[in-house]
């Protein structure tokens, strides 16, 4: 479980029903979203997709923590009880300022996924696939050394597989091509363990499967992260436990249309609720 410092959150019990929040650079925390609301069937959820600045990947580190800072600053505004940062790049850069400066808990998706590694490889060679920013971070690097220090890490920065994910060509020849060009040199390293450091990634697990074989183990940060989203709200006592039905809202900060009619390949179902937002 993600270490979180119980005491630092006087969270009353009447806050239980407040929403949880989750934001992300774009439509990929959508499968954040997923795993948590299948984890939690009974949480209120507010997503909050900043379409408008989309991608954090190539941006540097200020400018990702200030629009970080924006979108924790609007979901505050819903009221809601937790915090998930559903963008790795967001993470790896804005985490620890968010934590600094927010009274509710904050959850990145880094730091389960590397735990979650560091729990699954037999051999020690554990491989990462991010982003650009993501990968030149080092914040999984440094997040696995802290679980598995004796382990060997192997990243590489997978550009083509977001748009990729935003398409829907997420299996086939061509897609398992692009996947075999990044992978190369990871299964060259004797990988046994890979974490899709990006949210969009797991979109492409059945090609990325098919490429690096049954013999290495695939890491959904997206799964890691709801077991400690769950791990948190229980742990606080602040799980929501009214019988009516939870609500689930969208915010985005560019066109609404275009987000529901991507998202829904992350969600896995038709999106609705969506609600323009500036900051």
């Amino acid at each position: 479980m993600v270490d979180v410092q119980w005491e630092r959150f006087a969270i009353m019990a009447c806050e239980s029903s407040r929403a949880v929040g989750i934001f992300d650079s774009g439509v990929g925390g959508l499968t954040v979203h997923r795993r948590i609301v299948e984890r939690l069937p009974n949480e209120n959820v507010v997503y909050l997709g900043d379409t408008a600045r989309v991608p954090y990947g190539t941006k540097s580190a200020n400018t990702v923590e200030r629009y970080a800072r924006n979108c924790a600053g609007a979901l505050l505004k819903e009221g809601i009880k937790l915090l998930v940062v559903a963008c790795n790049t967001a993470s790896a850069y804005a985490l620890e300022s968010l934590r600094d400066n927010l009274d509710i808990p904050v959850l990145g998706v880094v730091e389960p996924g590397a735990q979650r590694a560091a729990q699954q490889t037999r051999n020690g060679r554990i491989g990462i696939i991010g982003t650009s920013g993501t990968i030149a971070s080092g914040e999984y690097q440094r997040a696995i050394e802290r679980y598995a220090p004796e382990s060997q890490v192997y990243c590489t920065a997978c550009p083509l597989f977001v748009p990729l994910a935003e398409e829907g060509w997420v299996t086939g020849g061509i897609p398992e091509q692009i996947v075999h060009h990044y992978l190369a040199a990871l299964l060259d390293a004797r990988i046994d363990t890979l974490v899709l450091g990006c949210t969009h990634y797991p979109l492409l697990k059945e090609a990325i499967g098919a490429v690096v074989g049954p013999e290495v183990f695939l890491v959904d940060s997206a799964e890691a992260t709801a077991a400690a989203v769950a791990d948190t709200i229980e742990g606080l006592g602040i799980a929501r436990t009214t019988e009516e039905s939870p609500e689930r809202r969208f915010l985005v900060t560019d066109d609404t249309n275009t987000f529901a009619r991507v998202g829904a390949l992350f969600l896995g179902e038709p999106i609705t609720n969506v609600h323009w937002v500036d900051f």
